[in-house]
């Protein structure tokens, strides 16, 4: 399914255009101007698996960013902005096959990051209160109360409750169970995996951070079924030679000047894993 058809950044011409408008000369970064036209990355025409791969620095993350911004698709975590983002953005244009799904999202590194934060720190607040409830159902199954109000009503039920049930009833009673945590590769797989729903345009900033290379492939087949079968679109930053090799995958090596189209075995990281597993094959 192809929901975004083409997108197009502005050229050093549209950038220079721009740096001549501005009554200041002084500014610390013109962030994102610079970076994309660098490589003269200009347009982007997608397929139903689109690949964004180059190394650091090259703008895998500012383009899906800026893309994401433009298309005022959902997100979760913030992200690095300028006092320029804004005017940059303006200048981009895209073209859609049709209407973009509700359900259209960025999904980035930091998601998944927050997604792992926020259950541990889920569980260590139950733990903490765990602890705390052990000692309150001492003090209430031992108090000497007497209900003198009806404001006592709320003392008078957990005493009441403490002296009816042992310890381990009781704490369970009044807090919830810990929520299961898995490996941090199971974790981000079972967050890609409840975020992608079927129908939607799915922009994946540098989804094989956390994953195991059996997680990758898991993750590789999940995509494929997902643009396949179920009408999903995507667009992916990504340097893994695993996630690379997603059949029919139409691959921008950002590294390249001009920013070309290339066959995934045709990539330098590629290649590099490449000729060292060919070189130690008869340890196999």
């Amino acid at each position: 399914m192809i929901y975004l058809d083409s997108f197009q950044f502005p050229d050093s011409e549209q950038e220079s255009s721009f740096y001549f408008s501005l009554k200041r000369t002084c500014y610390d970064t013109c962030y994102p101007f610079g970076i994309l036209s660098k490589h003269h990355f200009r347009r982007i025409d997608f397929e139903p698996i689109t690949i964004l791969y180059g190394g650091n620095g090259t703008g895998k993350s500012t383009a899906l960013n800026i893309i994401a911004e433009k298309l005022s698709l959902k997100r979760e975590s913030v992200f690095n902005q300028s006092n320029f983002y804004g005017d940059y953005v303006d200048l981009c244009q895209f073209e859609t096959m049709m209407e973009l799904p509700a359900e259209s999202r960025i999904i980035t590194s930091d998601d998944v990051f927050d997604y792992m934060l926020n259950i541990r720190n889920l569980n260590l607040g139950i733990d903490t209160k765990r602890e705390e409830l052990f000692t309150e159902y001492l003090e209430n199954k031992y108090a000497h109360f007497q209900m003198c109000s009806f404001n006592d009503y709320e003392q008078l039920r957990k005493v009441n409750l403490a002296r009816s049930k042992t310890q381990s009833k009781y704490v369970r009673q009044e807090l919830m169970d810990n929520v299961r945590e898995y490996s941090n590769g199971e974790s981000a797989y079972r967050y890609f995996a409840d975020k992608i729903e079927g129908n939607a345009l799915y922009l994946l900033d540098e989804p094989e951070n956390s994953l195991s290379p059996a997680r990758q492939l898991e993750l590789v087949q999940f995509l494929e079924d997902s643009a396949r079968v179920f009408g999903c679109q995507f667009v992916i930053s990504t340097h893994s030679p695993f996630l690379l090799s997603l059949r029919g995958a139409k691959i921008y090596d950002l590294d390249e000047d001009p920013v070309d189209v290339k066959r995934w075995t045709e990539l330098p990281n590629v290649r590099v894993y490449y000729d060292f597993f060919k070189k130690h094959e008869k340890e196999f």
